[in-house]
């Protein structure tokens, strides 16, 4: 009998080590991004030893890194009942509460997390300060603070110095982060995720050949880690966006390593996400496309890889597919991941089906699709910026409607970098596009606003004043007439002391035109003998003028 209980004991023991070593190794598979792996080894675990409630947390965990948060959410409430650790399960039900902006609710999970925890057991305030870093909103001071209470227990603790290098990254504190990275790397020169980020550092500051060479040195030391080659494909994408004439040259290179990378990361859902994040940057829409049809065969709940489809649809001229997998998109998920390009991208596709055989836009779909980008601006008026392309585009074009309400969105960002021009192409497009018997008078006073904004910005910009005299000359009002006068003026004082009197002469015979007429109407006899005498100097007998000063 005693021989049977040491026996039994010593199976004990070697079941314990055997699940600690697979949950070991299913961090590893994490820290590799090998998703698809570590999923495995925890569901293995989750089924053979549910009594560890580090096997349930580390599994829900991973599903709420892949934004699955009811699967994440019922493994992390079935991990509280597990005998050993079970409590640790409440810190990823704190995580998805900081998601949902829930701070009181977050605190009070991470309180329970620790309030029967040993002096020594620092597993939960390292958790605790990851979940604060990697989550949906964010809260880096908290992080760190409870980053840092690992370290009073444990001050060579690699883990806590990554965990710590994330959080300060997050604040943009660059020198603490990079310090706390070597930290993590000095103490455990195995962790290659501490010397990746110590290279993305070098990389954001735009040292792309340092960068490059330290991914490489991570390479010499182990051929076989796959997040080694995102970032040699992140660093070249962004090294050819800096160095244009080797762009092509380094998105292929780009390409090939994310390739690398892909076939390292045993294809999970996450690295496909990754992937996909990839392709839409460097532009790949055929690959995008081929990639999202095969994240449906493996998954057909996720919603996200409705985006990818939306996306790559439109790209590659399939608008209808498109506006049907992002309006399926939007309705599916919360309100919170809906990003503005979402909405970018269901507008652009709204506007390229509402052109018909005729080569005419319909205006019912088309206005629909000026809804959704400025639902877009709305969220994030960075997209503003690329506008201008598409409403340059329309204008040469000379689908002056269409190509005004698209000024009209971008004109929403006054941060833009394109302002000035989006304003002067407004302007433009609802000027041409005026019809005195159809078109709303608010159409000119919108272009009257649009060069006002122009001269604000630029005020020797001399077509603004030109344009704005024009367009209140149509207005046709006692209050526009003055305004007209002065904008002509201002149009030919500009011009003169330029020295572009020949290059602008047939603009400055209709200035001189209206100013001597509207003064010669309004009894100011000298001004307009002044602006007629000048008509006269640029085109000899000009009858309107001879006729006029005979009068006068």
């Amino acid at each position: 009998m005693k021989n049977v209980k040491v026996f039994s004991l010593l199976l004990s023991v070697i079941g314990t080590a055997t699940f600690a070593q697979d949950l070991e190794q299913a961090k590893k598979a994490v820290d590799a991004e090998q998703y698809e792996k570590a999923k495995k080894i925890l569901k293995s675990l989750v089924a053979s030893d549910p009594n560890n409630g580090r096997n349930f947390f580390y599994l829900g965990d991973l599903y709420l890194n892949e934004q699955a948060t009811d699967s994440a959410k019922i493994f992390f409430e079935k991990g509280i009942a597990a005998k050993d650790k079970g409590a640790i399960n409440y810190i990823g039900l704190g995580e998805i509460n900081l998601d949902n902006g829930d701070g009181f609710g977050a605190e009070a999970n991470f309180a329970k997390a620790t309030k029967d925890i040993k002096k020594k057991d620092t597993e939960e305030f390292l958790l605790i300060g990851r979940a604060y870093t990697k989550s949906e909103r964010p809260d880096y001071k908290k992080a760190i603070e409870n980053l840092k209470k690992v370290l009073v227990v444990d001050p060579k603790s690699a883990q806590a110095y990554l965990s710590l290098g994330d959080a300060y990254y997050g604040e943009r504190n660059t020198n603490e982060a990079y310090s706390a990275y070597r930290n993590a790397y000095d103490y455990d020169n195995s962790l290659l995720m501490a010397k990746i980020k110590l290279a993305v550092i070098t990389k954001n500051a735009k040292a792309f050949p340092e960068a490059v060479k330290s991914f490489n040195e991570i390479v010499a030391t182990n051929p076989n880690y796959g997040p080694v080659y995102r970032e040699l494909a992140e660093t070249y994408y962004h090294w050819g966006a800096s160095e244009t004439s080797n762009y092509n040259a380094y998105v292929k290179k780009a390409l090939e390593y994310y390739e690398k990378y892909m076939s390292l990361t045993d294809y999970s859902l996450e690295s496909r996400m990754r992937h996909a994040d990839f392709l839409i940057l460097a532009k790949d829409y055929k690959a995008l496309e081929a990639e999202a049809k095969k994240m449906q065969q493996l998954d057909k709940v996720n919603p996200r890889i409705l985006r990818y489809l939306g996306y790559s649809a439109h790209e590659n001229g399939n608008h209808q597919e498109s506006v049907k997998a992002l309006n399926e998109y939007i309705s599916k998920v919360e309100a919170k991941k809906i990003i503005a390009r979402d909405y970018l991208y269901l507008g652009l596709a709204k506007i390229a089906l509402s052109k018909g055989a005729d080569g005419k836009y319909e205006k019912g779909m088309y206005d629909q699709g000026i809804e959704e980008l400025n639902k877009a601006v709305e969220k994030d008026p960075i997209i503003a910026t690329e506008l201008n392309e598409i409403g340059l585009k329309l204008f040469k074009e000379k689908f002056y409607r269409e190509a005004g309400k698209i000024f009209e969105v971008a004109v929403k960002n006054q941060k833009s970098k394109n302002y000035l021009y989006d304003n002067f192409y407004l302007g433009y497009a609802l000027y041409f596009d005026y019809d005195e018997k159809t078109s709303p008078k608010d159409e000119l006073v919108k272009a009257d606003a649009a060069f006002t904004n122009v001269i604000a910005a630029s005020p020797t910009t001399q077509d603004a004043h030109l344009y704005k005299a024009k367009v209140n000359r149509v207005m046709d009002t006692p209050e526009s007439k003055k305004v007209m006068v002065s904008s002509y003026e201002q149009y030919v004082k500009i011009v003169k002391e330029k020295g572009e009197t020949e290059k602008a002469k047939n603009n400055l015979i209709e200035a001189y035109t209206y100013v001597g007429a509207y003064y010669a109407n309004n009894g100011e006899k000298a001004k307009a003998i002044e602006n007629l005498k000048e008509l006269l100097v640029l085109e000899p007998g000009n009858k309107y003028a001879t006729d006029t000063l005979k009068k006068l």
